[in-house]
């Protein structure tokens, strides 16, 4: 009953947003399709027809590689079979101030994986509060793995969770683990899908050059309707972006919620390092630590030390969102900031390191991220000004514009293998804009960090002249480039 109550809603949302469509259409003037007409020309033109090549060129090269090439070298690994078997794997749980029910789902999955696969296995549990280590203990004997199956507990500082990956990769260092060993770094919020070991960890074997690889992710959202569909949309996203770096074996994130690296890699003390200790030389901002985007730094630390990253698409997880507010618009903007703050300030680095180590495809996407910024809202901005100067139909025809091609945009996510619905259209011009804003304030303020878990931001110790410096310069700089911006259009309008 409750399934055919979805479908019918789901129904009558698609249905709601095509008469949208339809009453604009019928709205506008009645030569605006008329190819000769110049504001067919505006529409096709102005707004910028050309943003959507780099999604385009995603959505290929992802397909190529979900239903093309990836088949192909998973023929390739199941032909490897024992050979591909790891000596021993490692999944490390980092936990902190999760709520129990999630505790116990997520180590419940980590036992019942690390018993299923059949491999030598350490639970390694990263963990602050000693009411985590009771629930864990008490599922352990409940589950009573076999003697392959080892736990270990590693008693952290509630300081961040680089502290606590940090403190976990030196555990697994003293256990020495050979060069066929690998790691697991799963989030305290992460439920981990029937198979997930074993799907993963025999691509270690087939690249040797690949450092780490991360996973396809579905969400539970402890939230409303529209943060449920934010949230879903994302990783339908995530998936099909996924897919066209591992093309090129240059995924650009370790996602924190669970990827697997070599035991070599987590054991190594620069890595280590990068992840516990990241900082950024800024121009104007000076030297300040990374609170939050390990899955970044990680990412980083293995472009750098010469390894290659993978994705997996049919291996995976489930994660449990907690919105950090009630409200769809604060939650968003909250999760915006972060997420863009850790793109941001690991982007002009990786940049650094050239086309030679990243290749011509990633070096281009990573230059894309810088600019996309200002690119989102060129449309926006030259439909507004140009009603302003000669009528509102060209309001119109830009909003026609936008819900034709966001519908478009929607039917396509369908390829990825998630679910769609029909808010998603609204929602992904909602993430082109106040995304854009979002990433436009957090460029000039860079040095600004904090977790949406928990209220902890990064504190420096700054003379008062140098806090004062930093705050107005931030201010003068991004009033300064929107002006520009803006100033541009009309000119060009």
């Amino acid at each position: 009953m409750q399934r055919f109550q979805t479908m019918l809603l789901q129904c009558a949302g698609w249905l709601f947003y095509m008469s949208l469509l339809m009453m604009i259409a019928l709205a506008l003037p009645s030569d605006i399709f008329d190819p000769q007409s110049r504001h067919f020309i505006f529409l096709i033109g102005a707004v910028g027809i050309w943003r959507y090549s780099m999604g385009a060129t995603h959505f290929v090269r992802g397909m190529i590689f979900l239903y093309g090439v990836y088949p192909y070298q998973r023929r390739k690994v199941r032909k490897l079979g024992e050979a591909a078997d790891p000596s021993h794997v490692f999944l490390m749980v980092t936990s902190f101030r999760i709520d129990a029910l999630t505790t116990a789902q997520v180590y419940s999955s980590v036992i019942r994986e690390a018993i299923d696969s059949g491999y030598p296995t350490t639970v390694v549990c990263s963990l602050v509060e000693m009411s985590d280590e009771l629930l864990v203990r008490s599922l352990w004997q409940r589950f009573n793995p076999p003697q392959r199956v080892k736990l270990d507990f590693v008693r952290i500082p509630g300081t961040g969770k680089r502290d606590g990956l940090a403190y976990g990769f030196r555990a697994i260092s003293r256990q020495l683990p050979d060069e066929h060993a690998v790691v697991a770094v799963i989030d305290g919020d992460t439920v981990l899908g029937e198979g997930v070991v074993r799907k993963t960890v025999p691509w270690f074997k087939l690249y040797p050059k690949v450092g780490g690889l991360t996973t396809n992710e579905f969400c539970e959202v402890r939230g409303g309707y529209i943060m449920s569909e934010w949230h879903k949309l994302r990783f339908a996203q995530r998936h099909i972006n996924m897919c066209s770096m591992a093309l090129s074996k240059r995924v650009l994130t370790m996602t924190g919620r669970m990827s697997m690296f070599r035991a070599a890699v987590v054991t190594d003390p620069e890595f280590i390092a990068d992840v516990e200790s990241d900082s950024l030389q800024h121009w104007r901002l000076g030297r300040f630590k990374f609170l939050t985007g390990d899955d970044k730094s990680s990412w980083f630390s293995l472009m750098r030390l010469g390894y290659d990253t993978f994705y997996v698409p049919d291996a995976a997880i489930n994660t449990v969102e907690h919105p950090p507010e009630k409200s769809f618009f604060k939650a968003s903007r909250k999760l915006m900031y972060r997420w863009y703050g850790n793109n941001l300030r690991q982007n002009s680095r990786a940049l650094g390191l050239g086309i030679k180590r990243l290749g011509p495809f990633t070096s281009l996407v990573l230059f894309d991220q810088r600019v996309s910024m200002w690119t989102s809202l060129l449309g926006l901005t030259a439909a507004v000004i140009a009603s302003l100067k000669f009528g509102l139909g060209f309001l119109l025809v830009y909003l026609l514009w936008i819900g034709i091609t966001r519908l478009i945009l929607t039917i396509m996510l369908l390829c990825s293998g998630h679910s769609v619905g029909p808010a998603y259209p609204v929602i992904l011009y909602y993430n082109q804009i106040v995304g854009a804003l979002m990433k436009i304030y957090v460029f000039f303020r860079l040095d600004r960090q904090s977790w949406t878990r928990q209220p902890t931001a990064l504190k420096r110790d700054l003379a008062s002249f140098q806090q004062w410096f930093n705050t107005w310069s931030s201010r003068t700089m991004t009033f300064s480039a929107a002006s520009i911006f803006v100033a541009v259009l009309f000119m060009v309008v």
